[in-house]
């Protein structure tokens, strides 16, 4: 699929019926119309499948998803921002990856203009109704990961929609309601389900319980929806419309709201309290980015993603700057597995593997121990960046034995003055998400990573209040908050559940730029739960360290750990190198590591997209 794509006229019904409300949210100035043509739909990937990586002249667009990309392409071509594509990009993802994010999720974005960055947060909110005791049984336990994940109680109030409308209106260039046009097509024209989607929802265990979803997801006989079949959804299509011409209101006021709230509230089984003061009241929020410098190769770096509630840049800052005082830039990468399944691409070696590991292990204990929202928690020494200063991470690189064993676990430092009275957070799962790169012909960028927790969220579908069929899915991001509020020693946890809190995150948007000349080297990041942090890592450390392209490194067998184990993408490395681990102690398990990267990088000529071949993301551009 590329640019020369055979098109299809979009509904002129959407497009005449937005007209309307074109001007709404739109920056001042006469602005071309943004007409939208759904382009041809071949079938996406399931598996791994080779890609190219893509160069580009004067901008690119890279999303998890060909529709979604195309959108954001076409937005781009008719003169848009990259604020502009990644609202489009977004919407589209709603309709077409519904499993990992949409307008009832959450998202962390950063945009860059010339040499300033910013972050925006749009992280969902615990309910004003909830207690520190949310996810304890009734025996006293921390409950079940999935009896917590299925129903209202998981549900947190949405951010991802009024984050956006608030970066659109310092950033965009095309009105806010034509960023809507290509969902909105879709969604009533059709769009073809991908082999993906086809491959979850074959999965999934739990979505059947809900009738809206079922409904939509799911034949008469209880078989999902074929790869290849076309698939309407005429409920998203209405809230898309009423959110484009009100705003993100229309999502979190009025019908549409009361509709969220009777769905959360009404489970039968696992209600929860979101109400619709909660939605009226959310805030998006812009946060300072956090930014660190980084030298590999001579060059020096700077690295800017998001801060607390994500946890994301701070532990891939912490990673990459233990692993700088240790001997790991001067070992080479082997030749084993590597590269596509069964060839003989350079893979990361044993000893480099053990180095980063280690490293890993020390900035997931600090991680569990420090990291939560930072209007409820108070930063180690005062500052977030206490946990990226250089001595700091020279004492924690003394704790690894270059040649010894593995540590297997690790104990959280003391980066301040003061230690804070905390708890450290016992490990739990956490999943989902999407990821977008984007930058324009202006030269702004932009890295959102995006998200409904778990695969299909809570498994909550509604229709908005509509009475049509389809709609979309409601987030379980209250899972990523501790569900124990103590640790043993009675401490309270810091990224424990709080009314109006935001859940602690991995996700991990990432710019990079030439400290010298403040030049945007690299938008980047991925979906994938806690792993998120090592896929981005993997990714930075390829290009910067090892010389790669965006699409060689993200082509890297992925690894990682989080935890005492090591854990290592299955089939990607050769046994000599998972014996050579164990060898030193360390527990290796060679699991499915899906990620999802997507990353854009500037090179002389343009720009070099990449999209992870884990699955069916694409870059597009001119």
């Amino acid at each position: 699929m590329n640019r020369t794509l055979t098109r299809i006229a979009a509904s002129t019904a959407v497009v005449a019926l937005l007209a309307g409300c074109a001007g709404l949210f739109a920056p001042s100035g006469p602005v071309k119309p943004f007409t939208y043509s759904a382009p041809a739909q071949p079938e996406g990937s399931s598996g791994y499948s080779p890609k190219p990586g893509w160069a580009t002249t004067r901008f690119a667009v890279a999303a998890a998803n060909p529709l979604a990309t195309d959108a954001g392409y076409q937005v781009l071509k008719a003169g848009g921002s990259a604020m502009d594509a990644a609202v489009a990009v977004q919407m589209v993802l709603a309709l077409v990856e519904p499993q990992s994010s949409g307008i009832g999720g959450g998202a962390f974005l950063l945009h860059a203009q010339g040499g300033t960055v910013e972050a925006f947060d749009g992280r969902e909110t615990a309910p004003a109704a909830v207690n520190e005791q949310l996810f304890i049984g009734a025996d006293g336990k921390p409950m079940p990961f999935y009896d917590a994940v299925v129903g209202g109680r998981s549900v947190g109030t949405p951010g991802t929609v009024r984050m956006l409308e608030m970066a659109h209106r310092q950033h965009g260039k095309l009105p806010w309601a034509q960023l809507f046009v290509p969902a909105i097509a879709l969604a009533e024209g059709g769009f073809k389900v991908s082999a993906r989607l086809n491959t979850l929802l074959k999965d999934e265990k739990y979505l059947k319980n809900d009738a809206v979803a079922a409904a939509y997801f799911y034949k008469p006989d209880g078989t999902p929806v074929d790869a290849g079949s076309t698939l309407r959804n005429p409920a998203l299509a209405d809230v898309l419309r009423q959110i484009a011409s009100q705003g993100s209101n229309a999502l979190l006021t009025g019908p549409v709201a009361q509709a969220i709230v009777t769905k959360v509230q009404g489970h039968a089984t696992n209600p929860g309290t979101l109400a619709l003061s909660d939605l009226a009241q959310y805030q998006a929020k812009k946060r300072d980015p956090l930014c660190a410098d980084y030298s590999a190769r001579g060059k020096d770096y700077r690295l800017c993603g998001m801060p607390p509630p994500s946890s994301g840049a701070i532990a891939i800052g912490q990673i990459l700057g233990i692993l700088n005082h240790t001997p790991a830039a001067t070992l080479p990468m082997v030749t084993g597995l590597g590269g596509v399944p069964g060839s003989a691409a350079p893979t990361p070696s044993a000893d480099w593997l053990h180095l980063y590991t280690e490293a890993s292990r020390l900035a997931f204990a600090d991680r569990a121990q420090y990291l939560a929202d930072p209007d409820f928690v108070q930063p180690p020494g005062g500052s977030w960046t206490s946990l990226l200063e250089p001595g700091y991470l020279q004492a924690r690189a003394k704790l690894i034995e270059a040649s010894g064993p593995s540590m297997k676990a690790a104990q959280p430092g003391v980066p301040g003055p003061v230690k804070t009275a905390y708890a450290p957070m016992a490990e739990q799962p956490e999943y989902g998400t999407s990821h977008i790169s984007i930058i324009d012909g202006f030269g702004n960028a932009v890295a959102m990573t995006t998200t409904i927790e778990d695969a299909f969220g809570a498994r909550l579908m509604t229709d908005g209040g509509t009475g049509k069929a389809g709609g979309f899915l409601l987030n379980n991001e209250l899972t990523d908050f501790s569900f124990a509020p103590t640790g043993p020693d009675g401490k309270p946890v810091a990224n424990r559940v709080q009314p109006g809190k935001r859940p602690r995150s991995s996700m991990a948007p990432t710019l990079v730029f030439d400290k010298a000349s403040g030049q945007l080297l690299m938008s980047g990041g991925s979906p994938g739960g806690a792993m998120i942090i090592h896929y981005t890592a993997k990714t930075l450390y390829g290009v910067l360290n090892w010389g790669l392209n965006a699409q060689q490194a993200i082509d890297l067998p992925n690894f990682g750990a989080t935890g005492a184990p090591s854990m290592l993408e299955e089939n990607r490395f050769a046994p000599a190198t998972v014996q050579a681990l164990r060898a030193r102690g360390a527990e290796v398990r060679e699991v499915p590591l899906t990620s999802g990267l997507q990353a854009i990088q500037k090179t002389p000529g343009g720009f070099f997209g990449a999209a992870d071949p884990r699955r069916e993301g694409l870059v597009m551009g001119d």
